[in-house]
């Protein structure tokens, strides 16, 4: 497919740039329902997932291989605008130090409880109010390794749209089924649907490795400043803990979830 490109963009006013650059904030995002997808990776798996695409935008100075011009070919296959961009003024959109020349806009896609699968024996992971997007996007990260059956995403403090979860998340937050959902209505559906609750705190008694992870199972995790609220620690089926030798009380949030995934693959295919 032969491709025709305008003009390249090589200055900081134009106007697709400036709209583009407003997305890194979370009301413009929320305004327009589009954000940022930055990488190869990551706009490869978006395109899988079918996220609708806005514009494309490229730098063939910063490409690191030889697929781009295929991948922005798919794009420009699906309608996607497709936008020439100095270094200048790719570096200035871009959010990585190193940058590998393709930053697309794209539609959000927003998923509700019940387009969250419920076979027999499903997993899921529960972030309530974590407020770092690093630490969001690697529990995404890991939820898609461990083979999980959906995020829910409960009392946000940050959104799955914004681009260091992307980022974070290696373009698996496309992957995966990711609800966000307020806390109240993610416990209900958990209850009407048979799943056990396991919160972990260490002033549980049970060690996460000596309970049943084979059941219907959602794993809450908190802030790593406040933890789960009272809501998910009280209203769970069982709290474990992970043993902390060391002098702190507690991992980074998105480790534990690691951890506690883990358990869960080790026990259902052991």
């Amino acid at each position: 497919m032969a491709l025709l490109y305008m003009e390249k963009i090589t200055s900081l006013q134009n106007p697709k740039i400036k709209q583009a650059l407003k997305l890194w904030k979370r009301g413009e995002r929320e305004e327009t329902d589009q954000f940022l997808i930055e990488g190869y990776r990551e706009i490869s798996r978006a395109l899988y997932a079918q996220i609708h695409f806005e514009t494309l935008f490229f730098c063939p100075e910063l490409f690191l291989g030889t697929n781009e011009k295929t991948l922005i070919e798919q794009l420009a296959a699906k309608n996607a605008f497709v936008v020439s961009c100095s270094e200048t003024v790719f570096r200035k959109l871009s959010y990585r130090d190193r940058p590998d020349g393709l930053i697309a806009v794209a539609h959000q896609l927003h998923l509700k409880l019940e387009n969250l699968k419920n076979g027999d024996t499903p997993l899921y992971v529960v972030a309530e109010g974590v407020e770092k997007p690093g630490n969001l996007g690697t529990i995404l990260r890991s939820a898609d390794a461990a083979g999980v059956d959906g995020v829910i995403v409960c009392d946000r403090q940050t959104d799955i749209h914004n681009p260091n979860v992307v980022r974070a998340s290696v373009g698996t937050l496309f992957t995966l089924p990711v609800v966000e959902e307020e806390g109240e209505k993610a416990y209900a559906w958990l209850k009407e649907h048979g799943i056990h609750i396991v919160s972990a705190t260490p002033a549980a008694q049970d060690l996460f490795t000596d309970v049943d992870f084979t059941r219907p199972l959602a794993i809450v995790v908190g802030t790593e400043q406040y933890g789960l609220s009272k809501k998910w620690m009280e209203g769970a089926d069982i709290q474990v803990r992970i043993p902390m030798l060391g002098i702190a009380d507690s991992l980074n949030v998105a480790m534990a979830a690691t951890l506690l995934l883990y358990e869960a693959v080790r026990q259902r295919n052991g």
